[in-house]
């Protein structure tokens, strides 16, 4: 076995901003806004009694579906798609490797000084702390599957909301256009209420298209993704925390990790 111990250091992993999911959607409505802007009426674009349907209407619908603590647990991950705790797969299989071998040469209990380095990865110090807590390693690995599970299944919840939502904003600003087309047609008489009420049933599609395209379906597309890669993480970090906790030789450690790891990522800790 190579001897990695003179220069084993355990890397807090670091809290990040999607550079991608920022760049995205604010290209995207800046190119909107200035096509707006070039055509001389900006201040058209802007209607309350859309705002109101579109948002009002998506959102309302949105919780009878689900329920209050659906949708704040949505925000909140939502929000995690911008501002999240990365950690590449390959530095995350180098740094259990590294706390395997740890374990191996100086006992489990030795585990105890790079706890704080790893308070940003709650999954992993709580495995960790288990191990050195003494739990049998098939409890750890229990205990962390129930809750990789329970942390899968939030995060489809919370995409199925944003999903649910990119559908129902397109519809109410269907429903907006209705009812503008309605107050337009039944005052006909009037000329003066036909403008603005033309400019409810344009705008509140335009607002429902703009948040399910822009908005809704791309934060649910960037959330499925991050939790398959948060998945694939933790996935390692359960294995880890179960093969110290049954004081395996890391080598099986490394070649089990290898095992779910796509080819690009694999390591060569000990080669």
């Amino acid at each position: 076995m190579v001897d990695h111990e003179s220069h084993i250091h355990i890397v807090p992993a670091r809290n990040t901003v999607d550079v991608a999911t920022v760049i995205g959607i604010t290209c995207g409505f800046a190119m909107i806004i200035a096509a707006i802007v070039l055509g001389g009426s900006p201040g058209s674009f802007i209607n309350p009694p859309s705002i109101l349907i579109v948002i009002g209407g998506t959102f309302a619908i949105t919780t009878a579906c689900f329920s209050m603590e659906d949708m704040g647990r949505t925000f909140r991950i939502a929000g995690k798609t911008v501002f999240h705790t990365s950690r590449e797969p390959t530095e995350a299989a180098y740094q259990v490797l590294q706390i395997a071998e740890i374990a191996r040469k100086k006992g489990v209990l030795a585990l105890q000084n790079i706890l704080g380095s790893i308070e940003n990865e709650p999954f992993l110090n709580k495995g960790i702390l288990m191990v050195v807590d003494g739990t049998p390693g098939e409890e750890v690995e229990a205990i962390m599957k129930r809750d990789l599970q329970a942390t899968v299944q939030r995060h489809i919840q919370s995409a199925s909301v944003l999903r649910k939502m990119g559908e129902f904003a397109p519809a109410m600003g269907l429903i907006g256009t209705l009812i503008g087309l309605v107050q337009m047609l039944g005052n006909l008489d009037d000329p003066k209420t036909i403008g603005p009420s033309m400019a409810v049933a344009l705008l509140t599609t335009f607002y429902g298209a703009v948040l399910a395209n822009m908005v809704f379906l791309p934060l649910a597309s960037k959330l499925e993704k991050n939790s398959q890669e948060e998945t694939l993480i933790n996935s390692v970090y359960m294995m880890a925390a179960t093969s110290i906790g049954h004081q395996e030789n890391p080598r099986r450690l490394e070649m089990l990790i290898n095992s779910i790891l796509p080819p690009a990522h694999r390591v060569h800790y000990f080669d």
